[in-house]
């Protein structure tokens, strides 16, 4: 019980009798209909809070936090996401270390670096940069990392929590859609939430959020949850998010859930981030929502960028500060 007394600082699952948005005014209303879900506002407001609970660890004698990040291979996505979190560990005041190798590193040799981080009581979190070269089996090396240090969540152990409703450490995406979701005051309790997207880092733990008992260790959102895909009908697809109240869309599709699928006054959150064309010979980065016409129907709508983005990164600085606690008992 005390270890999810300690937990609960960092991990505030509000129950649906609270309208957090009285307490964390971060949505705007659009001219053209919708809420606007201002994730890069939200994001500031939780590493603003991580930041004055890393200098009162600190202040108590204990040294920062510190998360380690292997990188592999060059991708320039992958290196510019890991910039992003070195930065925010900056900003809050978590130590960060990158290690870069080739992609012609072996998985043998990966998890012989994981395994010296494991082991590594100056090192708190621990990811790896996904996705790994081809001949990198992912599962593994995402198992090959201490639970007690995974703040990806990826890690067998727990999504096994995850899903039993125990304490674990949530997969940053997803428990930034929830923080969303609650500081916007979006109620799930007995609502039904179209969950668009199976994946294991996003779709899958993002239904297990939605759906469970708010009343259990980990509590959840108590709400009906409809589970889709990019091979789901587009006709089906369309009957079933009709009668959504949230549809959080995680295919990878652009624009697949369009203004003709919504439902007058549902919330929408886009975790899509896809490159198209911008017509001038370069690209630009939109969501798997048709934004401009649905805002138009929708209740609440986040942007992208500047929707899930930013989330992401800060939940990875709360975990950080939770293995560095170890605030939970494996």
């Amino acid at each position: 019980m005390a270890c999810q007394r300690i937990f609960s600082r960092f991990m505030p699952m509000a129950t649906s009798k609270v309208n957090i948005s009285l307490l964390h005014p971060r949505a705007f209303s659009s001219a053209a209909g919708a809420t606007i879900i201002d994730g890069k506002e939200i994001s500031k407001a939780i590493k603003k809070e991580v930041k004055v609970e890393i200098e009162e660890w600190v202040s108590a004698g204990n040294r920062s936090p510190h998360l380690c990040v292997v990188l592999v291979g060059d991708d320039p996505a992958s290196a510019t996401y890991v910039k992003n979190k070195m930065l925010a560990c900056k900003r809050v005041g978590i130590t960060s270390t990158v290690i870069s190798k080739t992609s012609e590193l072996g998985q043998v040799e990966l998890l012989e670096i994981l395994d010296n981080l494991n082991n590594d009581e100056d090192v708190d979190g621990l990811l790896v940069q996904l996705p790994v070269p081809d001949h990198i089996d992912e599962r593994t090396v995402c198992n090959a990392i201490s639970p007690m240090k995974d703040v990806d969540g990826f890690h067998i152990s727990n999504v096994g929590r995850m899903c039993l409703d125990q304490t674990s450490m949530l997969p940053a995406t997803p428990y930034g859609v929830w923080e969303l979701l609650k500081r916007s005051g979006v109620e799930t309790f007995a609502k039904t939430a179209l969950v668009c997207g199976r994946s294991k880092n996003v779709g899958m733990p993002m239904a297990m959020l939605l759906h469970t008992d708010n009343r259990h260790e980990r509590p959840g959102g108590d709400a009906t949850v409809i589970q889709t895909h990019r091979h789901t009908p587009k006709e089906e697809l369309k009957r079933l998010a009709l009668g959504a109240d949230i549809i959080v869309a995680a295919a990878g599709i652009p624009k697949l859930i369009t203004a003709d699928m919504i439902k007058p006054g549902c919330c929408v959150i886009d975790v899509g981030i896809n490159r198209v064309p911008n017509g001038k010979g370069g690209f630009k980065l939109v969501g798997d929502v048709d934004f401009d016409e649905v805002r138009k129907v929708a209740g609440h709508i986040t942007p992208v960028p500047g929707g899930v983005g930013p989330m992401t990164v800060a939940m990875l600085c709360k975990n950080t500060l939770v293995a560095a606690k170890k605030a939970i008992t494996y």
